[in-house]
Parts: structure tokens; sequence; C-alpha cells
């Protein structure tokens, strides 16, 4: 990390004199994660030029940037990131992009904080993964709308226009999620992942969330916190368990054959995305697809 930041550094001061430009009359926009590329593609339309960062199935936590990376980050207009520490190894270089004067977004600012996940086991304090409730997503759409609209006046109402579309999508979104997920007895609305990204959408659908691991990947699963889960399986007589794209399958593989080692069965009824979305091209590699997707995969396992 110490060579990135030095070469950063050497970066910033080489591009320090240059005359901050449009590539093709379009604002350079650098995003982190797939969850907020996908949300400002939405937003910015044809009017930006976009590069995400992380592509499907990579784990946020525990990203490191690269040399290719910090050459589009300086090479932005507009940074946009998710905030509350979710891209950890990120942390040091984006806050080095803010000290150059960049435009340097964390969307998680723009939510009330006495309303997030506090979590003493985590740097920022809080769960970082509230894409999961889909009224933050909301908010982050009016965020990024503003953002654009500002750096970009020409094109404010295209913006706004994309803003309001989107929003309609989410809420229509939300009301269908809700309609499936009404079908789950309420007794069966235990959801057991491999780390804690599922707790906002456990306080905003009804769901008791137990993950294995903590909030962030970088915190390993022991062997006693696979035999108490184990435990708890069989206790609340727990049908399914579920894998995360963006983790490794042999965390939920070992509290699966926990459970079968006490005399009882549980399914893996799936793969849920967590903390990047599908493969690009693909109806999961959406935010929208990828959160009816799992709100589908998760009911169906469960019932």
């Amino acid at each position: 990390m110490k060579k990135i930041i030095f070469f950063l550094a050497i970066t910033l001061i080489f591009t320090a004199c240059k005359d901050e430009s449009k590539d093709n009359g379009k604002l350079n926009i650098v995003t982190t994660t797939t969850m907020i590329t996908d949300l400002v593609q939405n937003i910015g339309g044809d009017m930006i030029n976009i590069q995400g960062l992380m592509g499907s199935g990579v784990d946020p936590h525990l990203y490191k940037a690269s040399e290719g990376d910090v050459s589009k980050l300086v090479n932005a207009d507009i940074i946009f990131y998710s905030g509350l520490h979710l891209e950890g190894k990120l942390v040091e270089v984006l806050e080095k992009m803010e000290s150059s004067q960049k435009i340097t977004i964390a969307l998680s600012d723009a939510l009330d904080e006495n309303t997030l996940i506090g979590s003493k086991y985590f740097a920022s304090n809080y769960d970082p993964h509230v894409w999961f409730d889909i009224n933050y997503f909301q908010q982050f759409a009016k965020k990024v709308a503003n953002v654009l609209s500002k750096k970009d006046p020409e094109n404010a109402q295209k913006y706004e226009a994309n803003k309001n579309a989107y929003i309609v999508k989410l809420e229509t979104l939300q009301n269908n999620i809700k309609q499936t997920i009404e079908t789950l007895p309420k007794g069966k609305r235990i959801l057991v992942t491999a780390h804690d990204a599922f707790n906002y959408f456990g306080k905003a659908y009804g769901f008791e969330v137990v993950g294995l691991q903590g909030i962030s990947t970088a915190t390993e699963a022991g062997v006693q916190d696979v035999q108490k889960l184990a435990t708890f399986i069989i206790e609340k007589n727990i049908k399914a368990i579920f894998i995360e794209s963006s983790v490794p399958k042999r965390t939920i593989e070992a509290l699966q054959a926990s459970v079968k080692s006490k005399g009882h069965d549980v399914e893996i009824g799936g793969t849920l995305y967590s903390d990047a979305l599908g493969s690009a091209g693909t109806v999961e590699g959406t935010y929208i697809g990828m959160f009816e997707y799992n709100v589908n995969t998760i009911v169906n396992a469960l019932k």
C-alpha cells in the first residue's frame, strides 16, 4: 500500500497544473463497488464516461488499489464510493484524493447516522452494507444526481429526469419484494449467511439475520463460531443457509458439515449477492436484478 500511496503522490504532483477537462465533452467518473457503478450509470446515462474499480465477485473489504486504479482516480472528475469503511483498504488512497481537491463523494454521507446500525467490531462503528435497504439507495440516487448536476449544469435536467425514473423503478422493486416476502411465514424468516452483510435487509424486511463472519470479511470465523451457529440452526429448525458470491464458500460448507455432525440436516439454499453484483450483462449484474434474485432465492429456500 505504501508503494501505491507514493505512486499516487507523484502522479498528483505531475497532474496538479493540468486543466480539468472532459473526454468527448463528458464527465469522467470513477466508482468503487459494482452497486455504486450501476447506480451512477443509471443517473449519468450517456452524459458520462464511467469506470468501476471493482468487478463481479470482488470483496470490497479486502480490495487493494493497483497502480492502474490510481491512474483512473487521478484522471477522474468525480469519484463516487460507498463509504463507512466498506472499501477498507482503499480508504487511505481515497483520503489522499480528497486532500488533492478532487471531488470525492462518500455516498453514505447522505444518510442520517442516527438511523444506521452500529457495530463495535467495525472501524467506522457502523455497518456499511446500507444498500440492502432500498430507501437508503434512493437517497444515494438523489446525492449522485445533485453532484453531477452541480459539476455539469448543462445536463442538470437530464440527470434529474434519470434520477426520477430510477427512483420509480426502485419503488416498484420495493413493492415487489415485499409481496414476495409476505409469502414466507414470519417464523421462517431467519437468514444465515457467510458474513453480516444483510443486517439492513433484515431490519427493513423483517428477517432475523445471523452471519458466520463479522461485518467485515477480514474477520475470520473460528471453530467456536461455527459450533455455536450450528447449534442455533438446529434449535431454530432452519431449513437452509446461504453462500455469498464474494466470500469463499468453505465457511458455509464447514457450517453445514457441523450441523450434519450433530445428526441434523441443513441445505445450502443458494448463492446470494452481497458485496458485489452478478456478472456484467446479466440481470443479477444490476442492483434491481440482484435484489430480486436474492429475495427469490431466500424465500424459495426457506419455505
